[in-house]
């Protein structure tokens, strides 16, 4: 039985796959086994890895089940202790690998992710920035990841325990996921890396940063740097993403609250009440999310009574877990 299973949704992405490939193959540890799940092909990505990654192995659905489904479906077939999720975007350090299995000694680590930096396919270099060291959480519910847009000068040098890691390139116990169960299908993609984070947290584990494991992302969109505090920022931000992305951020955010918090304070009101109205001028169109919305609450609610009834996580005891800088109005 290996020891990690890697695994990757590929959505259209042959562009990359060498790139992809090559950095998972040049890993320092090779006690693994791989998987993708094709959820797009209309690039030939399924023949291309059948034809050059050989020991690759290809799972075809034969519809796109996002992020969330698509994972599920490689989770289920995973044999490994660990399970490595990596992005058809992303490119590792030869030891991301060896590094993040060192947490895991640990047995309350349940997931841990490396130090992403941002990278320009294109030019084919890191962009120089932060990607993503974890996932910071506000108590209003807002989520972003922590240091992305920063330059990195030794700030997030140390290993930490986080409230989420980011889904570009976790690390889970495989055991630990069988426990809490895997991404939440009604999500489909985006927050659903954090959902999970949340609900390992309330199993009674943890999620880590680890340094020493470096990679680099390709991220096509990320947080907006100044939120509501820059209101023409965050309106180019989101006038660069497709309606598809802004539908499932609005709904899935919502979500992730009501399933995990114990307690649902003013400022998380007030939030969407703000968001609410940002996309009432700016956004009518992401409103056609609502039907969805509403057909999939009821779920989301008893998801809520189940998570809250069984948690080991007290609503202080999450609280520790809230960053207190001020972007945390948006």
């Amino acid at each position: 039985m290996p020891k990690i299973t890697i695994q990757l949704v590929v959505f259209n992405s042959k562009t990359y796959l060498d790139q992809v490939f090559t950095s998972i193959y040049n890993q320092t540890v090779q006690d693994f086994e791989v998987i993708a799940v094709i959820c797009g092909n209309v690039d030939g990505s399924k023949e291309y890895i059948a034809d050059n990654w050989k020991a690759v192995k290809i799972i075809d659905p034969g519809e796109n089940l996002g992020f969330a489904g698509g994972h599920n479906l490689a989770f289920k077939e995973a044999r490994g202790e660990f399970v490595q999720i990596i992005g058809n975007d992303l490119l590792l350090e030869p030891a991301y690998l060896e590094e993040q299995l060192k947490v895991f000694s640990a047995p309350e680590v349940a997931s841990s992710t490396g130090k992403l930096f941002g990278y320009d396919f294109e030019q084919n270099k890191s962009k120089g920035v932060l990607d993503t060291t974890g996932i910071l959480l506000y108590a209003n519910g807002r989520a972003r990841d922590r240091g992305q847009h920063e330059k990195d000068l030794g700030q997030y040098d140390e290993s930490a325990s986080v409230p989420a890691v980011s889904g570009a390139a976790p690390m889970y116990r495989k055991s630990a996921l069988e426990e809490v169960g895997y991404f939440d299908p009604d999500f489909f993609m985006y927050w659903e890396d954090v959902d999970l984070g949340l609900r390992l947290l309330h199993a009674g584990y943890k999620n880590v940063y680890v340094p020493n494991a470096v990679g680099y992302h390709g991220r096509g969109s990320g947080s907006s740097e100044k939120g509501m505090q820059d209101m023409k920022g965050l309106k180019k931000h989101r006038e660069s993403i497709s309606l598809f992305t802004r539908r499932l951020n609005f709904k899935n955010h919502i979500f992730f609250v009501l399933k995990n918090f114990p307690k649902l304070n003013i400022g998380f009101f007030l939030r969407e009440f703000l968001m609410l109205g940002y996309v009432l001028v700016f956004e009518t169109r992401t409103l056609s999310i609502f039907p969805l919305l509403l057909k999939q609450l009821p779920g989301i609610i008893a998801k809520r009574k189940q998570i809250l009834r069984t948690s080991k996580l007290s609503a202080g005891e999450l609280e520790v877990y809230f960053a207190q800088d001020k972007k945390a109005i948006v």
